[in-house]
């Protein structure tokens, strides 16, 4: 099981299974979203996270007409994000994971449009696209 929660703490909760298909995002869309040079995120079956506090302090962001961001209304934390395409899964930002996570980094996404600053210093295979 996972806990997570955003950075002032309203918003809180936990998942109850491993989380899957784990990546860093290096496109410019998640690199503006988090503010920083790529995103690490991963799966949970939407079945799986509850929240323990906070789901009415979320701002949702519809970014086009499948997919939507959701933030901290109070400290502007990114939570998650969810396809309207594909409900049963809930796409967590590791970041807010306040639990250790063992579960591995599959992959970086999008390598082709990485920060011109950033250096990618680790062995996990790289992919140009998705």
């Amino acid at each position: 099981m996972h806990k997570g929660k955003c950075l002032c703490g309203k918003v809180a909760f936990k998942i109850t299974q491993k989380i899957t298909d784990i990546v860093m995002c290096h496109c410019s869309e998640c690199r503006r979203v988090q503010g920083t040079a790529f995103a690490t995120n991963g799966n949970v079956e939407s079945k799986n996270f509850k929240f323990l506090s906070g789901e009415n302090n979320l701002t949702e962001f519809k970014e086009n007409d499948n997919k939507s961001r959701f933030f901290c209304q109070s400290c502007g934390a990114p939570i998650m994000a969810k396809l309207k395409n594909n409900p049963a899964y809930t796409r967590v930002r590791l970041g807010t994971i306040t639990t250790d996570v063992y579960e591995a980094i599959e992959k970086h996404i999008f390598t082709e449009s990485k920060a011109s600053w950033d250096n990618i210093c680790d062995d996990i295979p790289q992919h140009k696209e998705w």
